[in-house]
């Protein structure tokens, strides 16, 4: 396999965490993952995140930006808004400006801080929706800071997502998993942020670091993959155990890393962040990736016994 020959095949967005990612032909790169990457999150009446793990309709609700809004250094206008749409359900418009309102006490995993609420409208419309008393609210980029596990990623931080900014999966990795599995899955059961065609099954494992463009990415660790994957994105229904079953025989610690101690993780994709400190990313150069985009891996490690996990 050439390196020049990895390519990007896809870029996904999630503006909600845990609702249906949006496929983008080009993504703005910020410290904290891309542009609108799960920049909102509903929670419940205490301000604790919904994810699909408790609420797996969430993979229903859809969202709709600006295709501007995907644009280098765009801002939003009063007549910019995020569209979100679920079957049943009348479509809600969150206006992209600044929200006034701030909710104290929003959580997420290890993190609790403020967030703006997106209001009384959307409070009702994921209320009505989900059937249980429900917020909106907005990371707030300017006051708060959740950083990634620090043992993983010094001095990085993200939004809502998981706890790097980054995941980047293979077409290959995906294609190898379904030629085992009864049922094939298609990716948006993992959630990538990057796609990468061209790529041996699992490669990905071994990017110690890669360059897209000018810009270069960290491989933190390999993603373990909680009970997510097993939710169809297309009903919102979970299967009892598939793919994580099948996944389970063949990308589980206890596979993968023989002389470590196993904890039953299973593994998909890679964990990054952008490397922001390099010389050549703190220029004023561009930072947007394209679909298409070659990928050049920078740095490898001998193999995944060794990765991070």
């Amino acid at each position: 396999m050439e390196e020049q020959a990895l390519k990007i095949q896809s870029i996904f967005i999630y503006p909600i965490k845990s609702c249906r990612g949006i496929s983008v032909s080009q993504a703005t790169v910020t410290q904290t993952g891309f542009q609108w990457d799960r920049y909102w999150l509903a929670v419940n009446y205490k301000g604790r995140a919904y994810t699909q793990k408790v609420e797996p309709k969430l993979a229903l609700v859809e969202s709709e930006l600006p295709k501007e809004a995907f644009f280098e250094d765009w801002k939003p206008t009063k007549n910019s808004f995020l569209v979100v749409r679920a079957p049943g359900m009348s479509p809600l418009k969150i206006p992209l400006t600044k929200p006034s309102s701030v909710a104290e006490g929003v959580s997420m995993w290890e993190w609790s801080g403020s967030a703006f609420d997106e209001g009384e409208e959307a409070a009702k419309w994921f209320s009505d929706y989900l059937g249980k008393q429900s917020r909106l609210v907005r990371f707030n980029k300017e006051t708060e800071t959740r950083p990634s596990p620090p043992e993983y990623a010094a001095g990085y931080s993200t939004t809502f997502a998981n706890t790097f900014p980054f995941m980047v999966s293979s077409q290959a990795s995906l294609d190898k998993l379904n030629t085992i599995l009864t049922e094939p899955v298609p990716i948006n059961r993992f959630r990538p942020n990057i796609l990468v065609d061209n790529c041996d099954p699992f490669g990905e494992d071994l990017w110690d670091e890669i360059k897209i463009n000018d810009l270069v990415f960290q491989g933190v660790r390999l993603c373990s993959r909680c009970k997510l994957p097993t939710v169809n994105q297309e009903t919102g229904v979970p299967d009892a155990t598939e793919p994580i079953e099948t996944l389970m025989k063949f990308r589980s610690d206890k596979v993968l890393m023989p002389h470590k101690k196993p904890h039953g993780k299973v593994f998909f994709g890679k964990d990054m962040v952008w490397n922001w400190n390099t010389t050549n990313n703190q220029g004023k150069g561009s930072k947007i990736i394209k679909v298409g985009d070659s990928i050049s891996v920078l740095r490898m490690i001998s193999s995944v016994s060794e990765a991070a996990v």
